[in-house]
């Protein structure tokens, strides 16, 4: 008899994963850009120096970033439920400290405990969804639960810039801890899974070389002119690669990097997050500085290309994992058109937020694929790793799209989406290259298959042939 297939629905488990997962996902990315607009607030407030108060935002991303591929590890190594409640709760208590900080070196330091709380919190999270939905179902509640990430990572600079005019900077915080408490309450009530191989030992020197590399990659791309931080990412990638060889228990497996469909996801995926990033910094800068709007009126004007951003998590849940790579080719190659046709709307804006609303559909599509499309071409056992190693890849690469645009570079030019639209469609078309060439050989090694096999055959044939021919003759010789 056949084994019954799973239940399509999601069991009470499930569910309150699902629950834990899409809350604390939405506090992470929340404080990842609550506080970009509020930073002059922040300054004034605590007195600190220009030069300090930017590290309230980039000290969190760069923590979380670096720390990714270690916490996905850990969650596989000591259980997935176990990290994620501990991220949470690291997550809640430095929110509470950022809360109540008396000075900026001291909400600084606590951002940067509270990334490494978020490092925890995403792909351990993700993975234990991942084992936590019946097989077929992890893909669509994942979908749903980077949906709301996605709707707080476009709606939080409006948040938090709404809280610190009218209420505090502080509230920001405060607003995560009740979301977190949920979540951790949520967690507790979902099945514990691990990597039943892991062992039970971390590889020290790989953790060191793999926070460092996408610390180092991130700041380099941040300020692309300073070549130390390029070659300290290509030292450390150096130790890493090393390490892992030479590890009986590596962090990493560097058999993933030869899974061409992982790594195509994953490339693609943070080509998709460094455009996102830029469209989010040129259409709200289009609104502000070169039609006059006001933030408030801004925030407004883009919720609907919020809505279509956050909507691409489910729609990326709902894709076959076969058809992953060409469904991001598609995105790609109309997140190009779309970020293109932006430079010619001008301040126009229907024309402005239509194109904007386009391109986000289908980099929220691209960046939901990234994520889910490599959990599923993956071993299950070792998901918390798969992930750890993409969102840390997407992390480090975000701040691409930002010097894309030319962003920072003076004279008072306005930033433009055309080289993050030109990336978009090259990448595009690397990816159609390389499923047209996947195409190309896998009929070859049919071709070769199948006549391999009619030789054969023939062979064979030819030989019992020959066996009745030896059979008929007549065996007595004459004497």
């Amino acid at each position: 008899m056949p084994e019954p297939e799973p239940h399509p629905h999601l069991d009470a488990q499930a569910r309150w994963a699902l629950t834990a997962v899409a809350l604390g996902a939405f506090c992470v990315q929340l404080d990842s850009f609550a506080l970009n607009l509020a930073l002059p607030v922040v300054r004034a407030a605590l007195h600190g120096s220009a030069t300090a108060t930017p590290w309230v935002v980039s000290g969190y991303l760069l923590a979380a970033g670096s720390l990714m591929p270690l916490a996905g590890r850990l969650g596989d190594l000591y259980g997935r439920r176990r990290m994620l409640t501990a991220g949470l709760a690291l997550f809640g208590v430095t929110a509470v400290l950022c809360a109540l900080a008396p000075s900026l070196p001291l909400l600084v330091a606590a951002r940067v405990v509270q990334g490494a709380g978020g490092a925890l919190i995403m792909p351990v999270g993700l993975a234990l969804l991942t084992h936590a939905c019946p097989p077929g179902r992890g893909r669509r509640a994942m979908g749903r639960a980077l949906g709301l990430a996605g709707l707080a990572s476009v709606c939080g600079p409006f948040i938090g810039g709404v809280l610190a005019r009218s209420v505090s900077w502080r509230a920001v915080f405060w607003l995560t801890v009740p979301l977190v408490v949920v979540a951790a309450l949520g967690v507790r009530r979902a099945a514990e899974s691990r990597d039943p191989d892991a062992g039970s030992s971390l590889d020290l020197v790989g953790a060191f070389a793999a926070t460092g590399v996408p610390a180092c990659l991130a700041r380099w791309l941040e300020h692309v002119a300073a070549w130390g931080w390029a070659v300290g990412a290509v030292l450390l990638g150096a130790l890493f690669v090393r390490a892992e060889r030479h590890s009986s228990a590596p962090l990493v497996d560097l058999a993933l990097f030869r899974n061409r469909p992982y790594v195509a996801l994953t490339v693609a995926g943070a080509v998709a997050n460094s455009a996102t990033v830029a469209l989010w910094y040129v259409v709200p800068w289009t609104l502000q500085q070169a039609a006059g709007w006001s933030v408030r009126d801004a925030g407004v004007a883009l919720v609907v290309p919020a809505g279509a951003l956050a909507v691409g998590g489910p729609l990326a849940g709902r894709v076959r994992p076969a058809a992953a790579v060409p469904v991001m080719a598609v995105c790609l190659a109309a997140a190009a058109g779309a970020l293109a046709a932006t430079t010619g709307c001008g301040t126009g804006t229907p024309a402005l937020l239509m194109t904007a609303t386009v391109a986000a559909t289908a980099l929220g599509v691209a960046g939901g694929l990234a994520l889910t499309g490599t959990q599923a071409v993956v071993r299950r056992a070792r998901a918390g790793e798969a992930s750890g190693v993409t969102k840390a890849v997407m992390t480090a690469t975000a701040g691409a799209g930002l010097a894309l645009t030319g962003a920072g570079a003076g004279g008072g030019a306005r930033p433009s989406l055309l080289l993050p639209a030109a990336v978009c469609l090259a990448t595009a078309a690397a990816l159609v290259l390389g499923l047209g060439l996947a195409l190309v050989v896998g009929r070859g090694r049919a071709r070769v298959a199948v006549r391999g096999g009619a030789g054969g055959r023939g062979r064979g044939g030819r030989r019992r042939s020959d066996e009745r021919r030896q059979s008929e003759r007549p065996s007595g010789r004459r004497g």
